[in-house]
């Protein structure tokens, strides 16, 4: 910065005032206003020797003031000569002090001496000519005196204080105009709107609804979220009201498991098996004694068709010959699973036989209508010793203790592919936070630290919610927030698209020839992915609703949405392309117009690393702010059309 300290120094007394910058130790800022009143007076005392012309007489106190005036360097023809001016003085410090004087009064503007023009001198004259306009604004007049500048002496020093930090001519005028009027308050809080007014621009009243629309934007931005599809909705009130046989069902599944490695689109061999179909569900022959008939005890059954209705349906069309006929109640070795595989979600579900009982019978007990039975996927729960319900309450909501503040990253991925092309893809991750639980007796803690935000290179933008984290730059970000029971968002981003990592890829091909029409479905993983996709859901939206249909692998129909779905296991990341096929029949009434058909793809993982590659780290290399537990991420829109 150009100028160092500003000072009114009269030409007989001690110094009127005094103003240094923050930096600027106030000594040495004495120490040239010191240097330069010696200068100034000996240079005085050294023309009044010249004039007397008396220099036998004087050579001592001529050798003292040359001593003096070897200790400043003059600029200019004749320094301290005219009203204004610059000189340098110092021995081992050297400042340049530039000044100005007004009647009796001069004006000194301190800066360092340089001789490698790395000093705007300019500037700082600027400076002081406008501290020149304080003080002769503040004494009415170019009469300036020291009594005059002590009526004023806190309207001058706070001026002098604006002026030596720097100041506009337009403000500086507006400083002149209330320093004898609306005094120090107007002086100091008038910048914004003496510029604005000025320069003509609008007044904060007039803009404030812009502003409005600008944070409502920004609010808008931080609140967006993806719309779930209906289905999504439906099918998760479908599990949740069967989440208790299907999670015993499926641990006994996962204990019967083979060992061996096998192919993960081949069918399931549980429907060839004639016993322990379901968890000791066993076939017989005898309807006396069949567990079947004890399991559907009291239900109507309606009365089975002819067997002329329930033969296989031959069917001969080009490209899509053979046989299709669903029931064959003939066939004394079809299983149960077979037999009812047709009543699907569109009558509400097949008949399960472990609704009715299950390899053990869990006996009633008195409880709050049978909650204690609601975390049968737990076989320790289930199978307690003292069986109260309240300890299987407390196990139902106990979660693993916490050490401290966690934090995880929750992505969702969204794709869209047009045969094999990819047309949009698009990923959106949040950062959350989870807090200590708040505590009871009201002295809550807040949590508060820093944390580092790693592998942004893909990030587009990034939005934070400000009233709990505050960026620190460079990835730094810093969080302090109240203990929450629920997870808070800290952090949003989304990533371009040219560089949005895609976990699977998907291709839809179909051929329409007659009024045969074939679908097929390719899928495959890519390679760089940590772990495999495991439980991939595919959903083909059908055009009709099909009269008959042959697909492969095995799927599931809703009639009532036209849906046909598959559920896809694990895929593994070095593989062959997947296939899932289909073929139906339909009428050609539309004439030329194709169908239109959608795939969907839904899945979820959760591992150690985020599919974006961003991290989480603490800003301190070996201290634990905070602990990173598992992030995961999903899809959003994901199709194929």
């Amino acid at each position: 910065m150009s100028c160092l300290a500003l000072s009114l120094q009269p030409s007989d007394g001690s110094d009127i005032l005094l103003q240094t910058r923050e930096w600027f130790p106030p000594a040495r800022a004495l120490i040239a206003l010191s240097y330069f009143r010696q200068t100034r007076l000996a240079f005085a005392a050294s023309k009044h020797q010249q004039q007397k012309q008396n220099q036998s007489t004087s050579a001592s106190s001529s050798a003292t003031d040359s001593d003096d005036v070897t200790a400043a360097e003059f600029v200019g023809d004749d320094p301290l000569a005219a009203a204004s001016g610059q000189v340098i003085v110092g021995v081992e410090s050297k400042y340049r002090v530039v000044y100005r004087l007004v009647n009796s009064i001069y004006v000194l503007g301190v800066t360092v001496a340089d001789h490698d023009n790395s000093i705007n001198v300019f500037e700082c004259i600027h400076i002081v000519n406008q501290a020149v306009s304080v003080i002769v604004t503040a004494c009415r007049g170019v009469d300036v005196t020291r009594e005059k500048l002590a009526r004023k002496y806190a309207e001058v020093y706070m001026a002098l204080d604006i002026v030596l930090r720097g100041v506009s001519n337009i403000r500086l005028a507006a400083m002149l105009g209330s320093m004898h009027g609306d005094g120090i308050a107007k002086m100091v809080h008038s910048a914004l709107d003496t510029e604005n007014k000025i320069r003509g621009a609008e007044h904060w009243t007039s803009v404030e609804h812009h502003s409005a629309e600008h944070q409502s934007a920004i609010d808008a931005f931080s609140n967006v979220r993806f719309e779930l599809p209906p289905e999504t909705i439906a099918a998760g009130d479908e599990l949740a009201a069967s989440l208790a046989p299907v999670v015993q069902e499926l641990e006994q599944q996962k204990e019967e498991a083979e060992p061996e490695n096998k192919d993960p689109f081949a069918a399931s061999e549980a429907i060839n098996k004639e016993e322990e179909l379901v968890g000791g569900f066993k076939k017989t022959k005898d309807p006396s004694s069949s567990d079947l008939t004890l399991a559907l005890a009291g239900i109507e059954v309606t009365t089975l068709p002819p067997a002329e209705a329930t033969q296989s349906t031959t069917i001969s069309v080009e490209g899509f010959e053979g046989q299709y006929g669903g029931i064959e109640f003939s066939n004394e070795q079809a299983t149960l699973e077979e037999t009812f595989e047709t009543l699907n979600d569109a009558w509400g579900g097949g008949l399960d036989p472990s609704e009715f009982m299950g390899p053990k019978k869990i006996p009633k007990k008195e409880g709050l209508g049978g909650l204690e039975l609601l975390h049968t996927s737990d076989p320790k729960v289930a199978e307690a010793k003292d069986g109260s319900v309240a300890g299987n309450i407390e196990n139902l909501v106990k979660r693993p203790e916490m050490k401290g503040p966690e934090m995880h990253i929750s992505e969702e991925i969204r794709a869209e592919f047009r045969e094999s092309m990819l047309a949009r893809v698009g990923l959106m991750g949040v950062v959350y936070l989870r807090t200590m639980p708040p505590k009871t007796s009201g002295d809550d803690k807040e949590a508060e630290f820093s944390f580092r935000v790693e592998g942004t290179a893909a990030v587009k933008r990034f939005v934070m919610q400000n009233s709990r984290v505050s960026s620190l730059g460079d990835g730094l970000f810093h969080v302090r927030t109240a203990p929450s029971e629920e997870p808070i968002p800290v952090l949003k981003y989304s990533l371009l698209p040219r560089l949005t990592p895609l976990p699977l890829r998907v291709r839809m091909v179909k051929r329409h020839s007659g009024t045969l029409l074939s679908m097929m479905i390719q899928y495959v993983s890519n390679p760089e992915l940590l772990e495999p996709l495991k439980d991939v859901t595919f959903i083909l939206k059908l055009p009709v609703d099909p009269t008959l249909l042959k697909v492969s692998p095995k799927a599931i129909l809703n009639r009532t949405d036209k849906e046909l779905k598959w559920q896809i296991p694990e895929i593994p990341l070095k593989g062959t392309p997947g296939r899932l096929r289909a073929r139906m029949p339909i009428d050609s009434e539309n004439g030329e117009e194709e169908p239109e058909i959608i795939c969907y793809v839904k899945f979820f993982a959760q591992g150690s690393t985020s599919l974006s590659g961003v991290s989480l780290r603490p800003a301190t290399e070996g201290k634990t702010d905070f602990y990173e537990v598992d992030h995961r991420y999903e899809t959003g829109i994901y199709m194929c059309n």
